[in-house]
């Protein structure tokens, strides 16, 4: 296997083990610890947004020093312990802390992913992209699927075993890749590239930055509380079902990179703005207490989502240099997390207040103003590209 692949599946472990609590907060601080206050859902989800923030960052920073495989057998071993203890401990104050400290080190497999596109050709990065936001999806999945069997079926508190299976198996995978000598985990390539600086906007992480600050926002504002929303109006209640439709973009995902890499022609970062605009057809179907309406919105926002996050990716890192991708890369996950930790500060308050409907309102709002911000930002960029693609 290559090396390229053999981190891609390292990645998909690394996800699954993360998101495997991501569709059931709320009924797993019930189960768990009797907390039923959405507020304090938001407020522990908002927490892990900004440990993320932080700690991604950091890492970057220590990978300028130290080998992003080398840092992952470490930090990956330390998740591994924390998330024992989260499974062992039944103090509530005790879990906040330990799980919080153990998201630092399991922050650290984003790593990888800035790796993957240094040690690949240029003409590779939208492909591999794509596949690793499907590797996402996918991981969001299976997490989802094996977490809500988990809270059904067993005890809840066993997620964090599976968690640190997760954790440990990456720390195997990555001491036996830095052994192997088939793989050279040294190589970098790093292409000399002729780029028109019309293409690139001046401050132009700050101003994606915060486009996809917004972005994000929206997206995540309607997940924390999406299988209660299924489960008030559906007569499909069980945690396995929610989970399965809270998957669904995860689905339609697959089926669009499937389609995208049949395609002969390279649109590369072109399309954001259809995507945004289909994106704003899926949400508003969702918002609609429905079991077809909100599946077909589902379906409809699963491939919108999936091509804009992918393209906006595209566009990171056409404007980056390799030298620069795991910093940059960086600086728009810690704006993209910024806005995680908004949405989630915020949907609690939300949803306590106006219900489980409201979040589909507001994220529609959001992403308008995305659609707008990035037309009227990065306008230069479309029109230079295409007048380059006529000469």
């Amino acid at each position: 296997m290559k090396l390229k692949n053999f981190l891609i599946v390292m990645t998909l472990v690394a996800v699954v083990s993360d998101y495997l609590l991501h569709p059931f907060y709320p009924q797993f601080f019930e189960l768990r610890f009797g907390i039923k206050d959405p507020e304090l859902v938001g407020y522990y989800f908002a927490a892990i947004c900004f440990m993320v923030m932080i700690a991604f960052p950091f890492w970057a920073y220590i990978s300028k020093k130290v080998a992003e495989l080398n840092i992952l057998i470490y930090t990956q071993c330390i998740a591994g312990i924390l998330a024992l203890y989260c499974w062992y401990t039944n103090s509530y104050l005790n879990f906040w802390i330990v799980s919080l400290i153990m998201i630092i080190f399991k922050g650290s497999y984003l790593l990888v992913y800035p790796y993957i596109l240094k040690i690949i050709t240029k003409e590779e990065h939208p492909k591999t992209i794509g596949l690793l936001s499907v590797v996402v999806h996918l991981g969001g999945i299976l997490g989802a699927v094996i977490g809500g069997l988990t809270v059904d079926l067993i005890d809840p508190r066993n997620i964090f075993l599976i968690m640190a299976a997760g954790d440990f198996i990456q720390m195997v995978m990555s001491a036996y890749v830095l052994k192997k000598d088939a793989y050279d985990t040294g190589l970098v390539v790093a292409e000399e590239v002729q780029k028109d600086r019309r293409l690139i906007p001046k401050g132009f992480i700050l101003k994606l930055g915060l486009i996809t600050m917004i972005l994000y926002f929206s997206d995540f504002l309607i997940r924390p509380f999406f299988s209660l929303y299924w489960e008030s109006f559906s007569s499909f209640k069980t945690k396995f079902v929610s989970g399965s439709v809270y998957a669904i973009p995860g689905f339609v995902a697959l089926i669009t990179l499937w389609v995208n890499n049949r395609r002969k022609t390279e649109e590369g970062y072109k399309g954001i703005i259809n995507a945004l605009c289909v994106a704003l057809i899926g949400l508003f179907l969702q918002g609609i207490p429905s079991d077809i309406f909100v599946v077909t919105g589902r379906i409809i926002y699963g491939w919108a989502i999936f091509q804009g996050v992918v393209k906006f990716d595209i566009l990171l890192f056409e404007l980056s240099t390799p030298e620069s991708y795991a910093i940059d890369y960086s600086k728009i996950h810690f704006f993209q997390n910024l806005g995680v930790l908004l949405a989630s500060l915020s949907v609690g308050v939300v949803v306590d207040n106006f219900g489980l409907q409201i979040p589909f309102t507001i994220a529609l709002s959001g992403f308008i103003i995305t659609l707008m911000l990035y037309f009227f930002v990065f306008k230069s960029v479309r029109v230079t590209h295409k007048q380059l693609a006529k000469t």
